[in-house]
C-alpha cells in the first residue's frame, strides 16, 4: 500500500463512541500537551482558543470543528493494532542501604557513553550507541548481570534503595515511579538512559519454563513468583540483559512527564510512535476495558513515547499511579484502533 492509503480522511460519526466520550477530559489533557505544541506551526490557533474554553458542549464543537478525524491503517492493510497498557508503580525505600532495603535505584552513570551516528551514518535514523570505554576502545555497556552482580560496577551510583528486586525490575519497565521514603517523604523518578541492550520479557521466559499459564501471566503474578523464589528470582531478572537509569524529579512533580515533556494524565495520556502520530496529537482509542468485557473507546493524547511502541497502529494506555492503575495495565493486552486527530489543514506524516 502507498503511505497515502495508510492514513484515511474520515468524519466524526465514524468514531465509535465519540458522542459519549467526555470531550472536557480530553480538552484538559491537550492544553497540557500545548504547553509544548503551542510553539510548533500550525497549532498555535487551537492552542489559543482551547484555553478558553469551560463547557463539555463548547469542547466538543471546539473539536469537531477544529480537528479533522484520520484512521489509521497498518502497513498490511488492517485495520487493528495492539494495545498495551502502563502505569507508574508505587515502591518502599530509602535513601540509604539496609537490610530492608537492599536493591539499588541508579542514576545515570558518568561512565556511560550515548553515541549519535546519524550525521554519518543517517540511515540509522534516532539510533543511539551505548557503551563504555575499556582503554581506547568502545565496549558494550553493562549488562544487567554485571551491574547487579558481585563486582557492583556502578557502586556511588546509587539514588535510592528499594525491597523487592521484581518491583525495581518493574520500575525500569514502566520507566516511571514514585517511591515511599522511610522518612514519610515522596519522590517521584523518571527515566534518564538505557545501557543499550535489547529488552527479553521475563513474563516469556517463565511461560517458556512452565512456571505460569497464559492465563495466569500478570505483572502481580511475576511479582507473587519472585516473592516465593527469591533465590531464583536474580537468576531470572538477569536474563533480561537490558537495564534502565533514572533521575529524581522536583519534589512538587506528582505525575512524571512523558517524552512530549509535559505531565502524564491517568487514563488520557497515551504512548505513541511518533513516526506516525506527531506528539501531543489528540488521538482516538477504540479497544476493550482490562477488567470486564466492553469497549473502551475514547479520545486521548500523545504525549509519550516506549522502546516497545513500533507501528503505526500500535500504542501504549497510560492508567495512572499505584497498585490499582497497576492492575489495569498488567491485564491490558488487546487489539485496537487508531484515529489521529489533527488541525484542520494539517496532514499526516508522510511515511
Amino acid at each position: 500500500m502507498s503511505a497515502a492509503d495508510l492514513v484515511q480522511q474520515v468524519g466524526w460519526r465514524d468514531l465509535p463512541g465519540w458522542n459519549e466520550d467526555d470531550p472536557l477530559a480530553l480538552l484538559k489533557t491537550f492544553v497540557v500537551s500545548c504547553q509544548s505544541l503551542k510553539y510548533r506551526s500550525g497549532w498555535q490557533a487551537v492552542c489559543e482558543e482551547a484555553a478558553t474554553i469551560e463547557t463539555p458542549a463548547a469542547a466538543r464543537v471546539f473539536f469537531e470543528r477544529s480537528f479533522q478525524p484520520w484512521a489509521l491503517i497498518n502497513e498490511d492493510g488492517t485495520e487493528e493494532g495492539l494495545i498495551t497498557g502502563y502505569y507508574v508503580p508505587d515502591l518502599e525505600g530509602s535513601r540509604q542501604s539496609s537490610s530492608r532495603y537492599p536493591y539499588p535505584v541508579y542514576g545515570r552513570p558518568d561512565d556511560l557513553l550515548v553515541i549519535d551516528l546519524s550525521s554519518v551514518y543517517p540511515e540509522l535514523g534516532d539510533y543511539r550507541l551505548r557503551g563504555r570505554l575499556d582503554g581506547q576502545r568502545v565496549v558494550p555497556y553493562w549488562e544487567r548481570r554485571d551491574i547487579d552482580g558481585f563486582k557492583q560496577p556502578l557502586h556511588g551510583e546509587e539514588l535510592f534503595w528499594v525491597g523487592d528486586p521484581v518491583e525495581l525490575f518493574f520500575l525500569q519497565v514502566q520507566g516511571s515511579g514514585r517511591i515511599n521514603l522511610d522518612d514519610g517523604t515522596q519522590v517521584m523518578v523518571n527515566y534518564a538512559e538505557q545501557n543499550g541492550h535489547p529488552y527479553r520479557s521475563i513474563g516469556a521466559l517463565l511461560l517458556e519454563r512452565g512456571e505460569m499459564t497464559r492465563d495466569q501471566m500478570s505483572m502481580q503474578n511475576i511479582a507473587a513468583w519472585g516473592r516465593q523464589h527469591p533465590v531464583a528470582v536474580q537468576e531470572l531478572l538477569n536474563e533480561n540483559p537490558s537495564y534502565v537509569f533514572f533521575r529524581e524529579l522536583d519534589g512538587e512533580v506528582c505525575s512524571p512527564p512523558g517524552a512530549l515533556g509535559v505531565p502524564l494524565s491517568s487514563r488520557r495520556s497515551l504512548a505513541v510512535d511518533p513516526r506516525y502520530i506527531p506528539l501531543g496529537a489528540p488521538v482516538y482509542v477504540a479497544t476493550r476495558w482490562p477488567d470486564r468485557n466492553e469497549p473502551l473507546q475514547q479520545a486521548m493524547v500523545a504525549q509519550d513515547t516506549g522502546g516497545a511502541i513500533k507501528g503505526r497502529v500500535r500504542a501504549d494506555f497510560f492508567w495512572g499511579i499505584g497498585d490499582e492503575a497497576g492492575a489495569m495495565a498488567g491485564r491490558m493486552k488487546y487489539s485496537g484502533r487508531l484515529w489521529l486527530l489533527l488541525p484542520l489543514g494539517m496532514e499526516p506524516p508522510a511515511r
